[in-house]
Parts: structure tokens; C-alpha cells; sequence
């Protein structure tokens, strides 16, 4: 299989594509999202645009500077009946971001692209469902004293993998994807690729 670049400083993503054996090496972006997000917002692009044009964004920027190598880049953000909900900044956002999906169902939608030479050649988006449970505002902050700083602000307000996954009464969809990487696509684009 061809070896690839990763756009992303995502620990999680870096573990989920050695995980498949794709064999990666890592250039992080460094895209300042939130300019993107409200100028895409501003006219009246859906999460899942958002999304798509970040991971473009992200991986065409690194690919610029590398020839003839696949570059990927990936993004992910929660979709809560049309509304954008970002990665919380602090704790506090956290809190309010949680109690803002409390007794919600939302998706959290995953995009990823494949650029070669600074263009798209490939890209796919997919979409998990999750229902959270209802919480009091102390169970809310008391679940959040369980979660690091850094892995707070690295996969959103909930760790599907680790204490997150006690937040839903009801998940649809790949565990992957809600990680931040729909690898199954990946790979067997990868596989493919000539």
C-alpha cells in the first residue's frame, strides 16, 4: 500500500491509521480553522461543507510543498439539528457545549481528503448518530473532571473510546469515524490507488 502524509497533529488519527497499517508520516497543517468556519458560515454553508473544506483546506495546504506524495487531510464537527458546534476552547464551553446535547440525538460528521500537488483527488465524508442521556448540570461537571486537559481539547467534549462512551443511551455508525477518521474508505482507497 502507498505510504502517506497526515495533515494533522491528531494523536488519535496517527493511532487509527497504524492501527489499519497504513503506513504514515506526520506534517500538521497548522490552518487556522476559525476564520474559515465564519466565512463559511456566513454563507450559509452546512457542517458537513464546513467540514469537507477543512480537511480540504488542511490537506491541500501541506501537499503544496510536497510532490508526488498523498497528502491527508481530515476533519470533524458535531451537527446539532443544522448548528455547528466546534471544539470547546475551555472548560466552560465544554460544560456548555454538553449541556447544550443533553437528551439530544446529533451527529458528529467526519470528512476526509486526499490531495496530491496542492489538488483534491479523492475525498468521502461519513456521519454517526448519537443519542446523549439526560444529566444534571453536577453529573454534566462531574464528568468532565474525569477528562484531561489535553484530551478535552483534542477530540471534543466526549472520548467515544474512554469515559464518553457512558454520556449515550444510543450510538449509529463507526466507532472510527466518531474518532475523527473514517479509515475504513481510506484504506480501501489506498488499496486501489495506482
Amino acid at each position: 500500500m502507498v505510504e502517506i502524509i497526515l495533515a494533522s497533529k491528531s494523536k488519535v488519527r496517527e493511532k487509527i491509521l497504524k492501527d489499519y497499517e497504513i503506513i504514515c508520516s506526520v506534517k500538521p497543517s497548522n490552518v487556522d480553522e476559525e476564520p474559515v468556519k465564519h466565512s463559511l458560515l456566513k454563507e450559509g454553508a452546512s457542517p458537513e461543507i464546513i467540514s469537507k473544506n477543512l480537511a480540504e483546506l488542511k490537506a491541500n495546504k501541506v501537499s503544496n510543498n510536497i510532490h508526488e506524495i498523498l497528502v491527508l487531510g481530515a476533519d470533524s464537527v458535531i451537527d446539532l439539528n443544522g448548528e455547528l458546534i466546534s471544539k470547546p476552547e475551555n472548560r466552560k464551553e465544554a460544560l456548555n457545549i454538553l449541556k447544550k446535547l443533553n437528551g439530544k440525538k446529533h451527529s458528529l460528521i467526519s470528512s476526509v481528503c486526499i490531495s496530491k500537488n496542492g489538488s483534491m483527488i479523492w475525498n468521502h465524508t461519513d456521519r454517526a448518530y448519537l443519542t446523549m442521556k439526560n444529566f444534571s448540570e453536577e453529573e454534566l461537571k462531574i464528568y468532565l473532571t474525569k477528562i484531561s486537559d489535553e484530551d478535552l481539547y483534542a477530540y471534543n467534549v466526549y472520548q467515544i473510546e474512554g469515559e464518553g462512551k457512558k454520556l449515550f443511551t444510543k450510538i449509529d455508525g463507526d466507532e472510527n469515524t466518531i474518532m475523527g477518521l473514517p479509515v475504513k474508505k481510506i484504506k480501501e482507497y489506498l488499496y486501489n490507488y495506482k
